[in-house]
């Protein structure tokens, strides 16, 4: 059986969420799924070793309608290119008329969507769990689940000499705005207050953002270079493993925090401007919220109230 399952929003986080939805279908109909996303998902870059993933398709569509699925001839494109696998199955994870259409016009006999014309205020993750128990009457309160081999992982204890009898932490010091990046001084209480309870060594994960390399290289300038890796220049293929291997993570709401809740790593999601839901998700995940505050969404606008000893309270307890 050949099913396709279309995830059109943005980002990692986004499709991440998603997964225990796909990897739910892969055992109902014991078939491995073919994934429609965006590029800007990287879904490539994480799934490429997860068992119940099939092929990862690119939906090519941009806010200019230049690329090779936008607009109205681009729907047609996308009907070609999807004729070409014979999908018995698809499941559309929005209330979008188009993509019905172009289930329709591809031949899929059997098609699953949410509620046509139903766009308001769709939940991340409630209306999903309704979709499925609605259409396949299955509950859905599994984690994500990211898979990588043995081999990778050894390999990175090896070229990154990672010595288990140390703590190794990730730290996701990037993000997607300015709201969500907190201060390295934050980082750096951390490291501070880490160094002296057990030897350890922190992977610092980021992006090119200029912002971004500013805050690394605020961390990497200070005392604790020599306990930290920075991460910019390798892929998010090449990261993966290094986080398997890690005691935990402690991450701004990034991608990382997505990923490496994923791959079965306690992270502590520090949630400074942006809904609760996308730090808390999974059991995985362990949020910090800024001080004075009961919950966070955007606008909340937290980043200098996060706080340091909160984190590592939280560290002891994990590794404890």
């Amino acid at each position: 059986m050949k099913i396709l399952a279309i995830q059109n929003r943005m980002g990692i986080g986004d499709t991440v969420i998603f997964l225990p939805y796909i990897e739910a279908l892969y055992k109902k109909f014991n078939s491995p799924i073919s994934l429609l996303v965006k590029e800007s998902s990287k879904a490539d870059q994480y799934l490429f070793q997860t068992n119940y993933i099939d092929k990862i398709l690119i939906l090519e569509r941009d806010k200019n309608n230049v690329s090779r699925h936008s607009g109205f001839l681009g729907s047609f494109n996308l009907i070609k290119d999807l004729k070409k696998y014979n999908f018995d199955k698809i499941f559309i994870f929005n209330s979008s008329l188009r993509f019905n259409l172009i289930a329709r016009l591809s031949n899929i006999p059997d098609i699953y969507q949410y509620p046509l014309f139903d766009k308001n205020k769709q939940h991340i993750t409630d209306t999903p769990k309704k979709f499925f128990k609605d259409k396949l009457d299955l509950n859905i309160n599994d984690n994500p689940n990211i898979q990588i081999s043995n081999d990778l992982i050894l390999g990175a204890i090896k070229n990154f000499q990672i010595d288990k009898n140390e703590l190794n932490i990730l730290m996701g010091i990037g993000g997607s705005g300015p709201t969500k990046r907190i201060p390295s001084r934050t980082f750096l209480k951390v490291i501070e207050k880490t160094l002296k309870i057990k030897k350890s060594k922190f992977f610092l994960a980021t992006g090119k953002n200029s912002e971004e390399q500013i805050i690394l290289k605020e961390i990497l300038d200070s005392k604790f270079r020599n306990f930290c890796v920075p991460l910019d220049k390798f892929s998010i293929r090449e990261t993966l493993p290094i986080i398997k291997n890690c005691n935990l993570s402690i991450c701004n709401d990034s991608s990382f925090s997505h990923l490496s809740a994923a791959l079965g790593i306690k992270t502590i999601t520090l949630m400074a401007d942006t809904p609760l839901i996308y730090g808390n998700y999974n059991s995985n995940m362990f949020p910090i919220l800024p001080d004075g505050e009961e919950t966070v969404s955007h606008n909340t606008l937290g980043k200098d109230k996060i706080n340091s000893e909160k984190i590592f309270n939280k560290l002891i307890e994990i590794i404890n």
